[in-house]
């Protein structure tokens, strides 16, 4: 038995006092020594060549002792925290070895534990819900939408380029004479009138012809993302290399055609009503139960260690790195393009992160309350949801996803989903445009997409109002 007793020390706090007996310590010895002979020098043998016995005799009956407790602890804590019945959240600390020999080991540690937390009420809660509408607005908007993506591209050569036309464009940009990086692109395609670049850059295009040269003037927006440009007045050495236009194909029977598996418009559009229904009604389920988990969190009383929150902030770094690789970029080149180290992510992180900790704390507590389990028919489904996903045999998901994490998963859907069936759904009151974050915050949150051209010409010339989208939902997404 590896746990002599557990005393509560502090606020989500333990003291364990764990022994390890003779016989494990001993084996433990045997152990250290054939990890570590063949390093260890003994006068008259070569290294790997002198017995324990002798090693301990020229060094001391203890000189294996370290390594052996190394190697002996973690069966022996694992052990005693199963007999203890308590849930671990961080590391042991505070080592106290009280006794250390031939005839076992007697230590104590302390232990940072899942706190105890109590919650208000978590059924029939109250929140806003949107009513999905589809006009036919919406439906015309989308339909222009695939309009433009079927467009043809035709080059111009016989006029200067007007707005709405492209213009593929060599450009430089000097501050104070001086060319910046990220400012220079050559045969880029430049669509007039978009407000893909910085005001007034797309204006000063108008008007030119093909082949010809010339200097446009701007002035970077003073909340530029680069601080070496904001508020600055540039020059951008501009060359046109060609005009091209869009030629719109004709909305009618023969559109849906051609862009659909439909034979008529009317049958395109009533799909897209479908698709665009099911859009929404996905987004008002998901705002309605992303408020009453809110709500939920918000309720949560106690005491949440440090470690837990630094831990959730750990995950969602990791899931940033992740989303940065799929984009072939890695955390600290991306740190070092957006002016931000680590620390500044953690800490911009940390808020998020707490209510992470206490949404996961208040589900495991609701699902404790209302016996909530998961029966082997939901495993089943939810393994075969992952094979149809990623297109593997089942059995071969079951490798990857340990029974214990699929019925964790189980358990926590079939939590929130009492606490949403139970809810009700009231409609939203008129609301005023939301204060924005900080625009470093927002660059922070800043998800893989923002990064994708590794801060390529454009990246220096465009609006920094897509960063900001973007980094509303990324931070919608962390939640």
């Amino acid at each position: 038995m590896s746990l002599k007793s557990c005393e509560k020390t502090g606020t989500n706090e333990v003291t364990l006092e764990i022994t390890i007996d003779a016989d494990a310590f001993a084996a433990a010895c045997v152990k250290a020594y054939n990890n570590t002979k063949k390093s260890i020098t003994v006068p008259g043998f070569r290294k790997g060549k002198a017995s324990k016995a002798l090693i301990e005799r020229y060094y001391g009956e203890s000189v294996f002792y370290e390594d052996a407790l190394e190697l002996a602890f973690p069966a022996a804590y694992n052990s005693a925290v199963k007999e203890s019945g308590i849930e671990d959240v961080d590391e042991p600390f505070d080592f106290d070895v009280k006794s250390l020999g031939k005839d076992g080991v007697e230590l104590s540690c302390k232990v940072t534990v899942k706190p105890e937390i109590e919650i208000g009420e978590y059924k029939g809660l109250k929140a806003e819900k949107e009513t999905v509408t589809v006009t036919a607005e919406d439906i015309d908007k989308e339909l222009k939408n695939r309009q433009e993506q079927n467009a043809r591209i035709i080059d111009v050569d016989d006029r200067a380029v007007e707005n709405g036309d492209i213009a593929v464009i060599d450009y430089e940009g000097f501050n104070d004479g001086v060319p910046f990086e990220g400012g220079k692109a050559e045969s880029y395609d430049l669509e007039i009138g978009s407000g893909q670049f910085i005001p007034g850059f797309e204006e000063q295009i108008i008007g030119h012809s093909i082949d010809e040269e010339f200097d446009i003037n701007v002035t970077f927006p003073e909340d530029y993302g680069a601080e070496d440009l904001a508020g600055k007045e540039v020059v951008f050495k501009i060359k046109i290399n060609g005009i091209k236009v869009k030629e719109l194909p004709e909305i009618d029977d023969e559109f849906a055609k051609d862009i659909s598996e439909f034979d008529t418009l009317d049958e395109l559009k009533a799909d897209i009503e479908k698709s665009i229904t099911e859009e929404r009604q996905k987004k008002a389920d998901n705002d309605f139960e992303s408020a009453l988990l809110d709500m939920v969190t918000e309720s949560v009383q106690g005491e949440i260690p440090q470690c837990m929150i630094e831990k959730a902030i750990d995950d969602m770094i990791h899931d940033m790195d992740y989303r940065l690789q799929m984009q072939g970029l890695d955390f600290a080149t991306y740190m070092q393009y957006m002016g931000m180290d680590e620390a500044y992510v953690r800490e911009t992180y940390k808020e998020q992160a707490e209510k992470n900790v206490k949404l996961m704390l208040a589900i495991e507590k609701i699902a404790a309350l209302e016996n909530v389990e998961a029966t082997e028919e939901e495993l089943n489904a939810h393994y075969a949801k992952y094979a149809e996903a990623y297109s593997m045999d089942i059995e071969e998901i079951k490798k990857i996803i340990p029974d214990e994490t699929a019925e964790n998963d189980v358990v926590s859907q079939k939590t929130i989903d009492l606490i949403v069936n139970s809810a009700k759904a009231v409609k939203p009151k008129k609301t005023t445009a939301k204060k924005t974050a900080s625009k470093k915050a927002k660059a922070a949150e800043t998800n893989a997409e923002a990064t994708d051209d590794k801060g390529s010409a454009d990246d220096n010339v465009s609006e920094t109002q897509d960063k900001s989208e973007q980094a509303s939902q990324n931070e919608e997404s962390a939640e």
